[in-house]
């Protein structure tokens, strides 16, 4: 058995190919993100992998959209995001293949 802290992981991400991690792999990447009330995130995608974000408490924005405790929201390859947390905010990412340098700001 294997106990860790999720404040020791890079960024809340758990699983992936990342320093320190739980399981080290390319296949998937999972983390538990916490927000602040403002906390942005610029508008990206990603060209490979498929991001699944659930959130788990509070409420935030994504492209103009706002998403509560319970909602699941699946980004595909080339489909375009951005975040902001309209209060403190949990959610749990997945993102399929785990795939380094795989994020790409949209251009204005």
């Amino acid at each position: 058995m294997k106990i860790s802290k999720l404040d020791d992981m890079f960024k809340g991400w758990f699983v992936g190919n990342f320093d320190p991690t739980l399981l080290k792999t390319n296949d998937v990447e999972v983390a538990v993100k916490s927000y602040k009330k403002g906390d942005y995130e610029e508008a990206h995608f990603h060209k490979i992998a498929t991001e699944i974000t659930v959130i788990v408490s509070g409420k935030v924005k994504m492209n103009g959209q706002t998403y509560v405790a319970g909602d699941i929201i699946v980004i595909e390859p080339n489909e375009s995001t951005d975040f902001e947390a309209l209060e403190e905010s949990v959610n749990v990412v997945v993102k399929h293949p785990g795939a380094n340098d795989d994020k790409y700001l949209v251009e204005s």
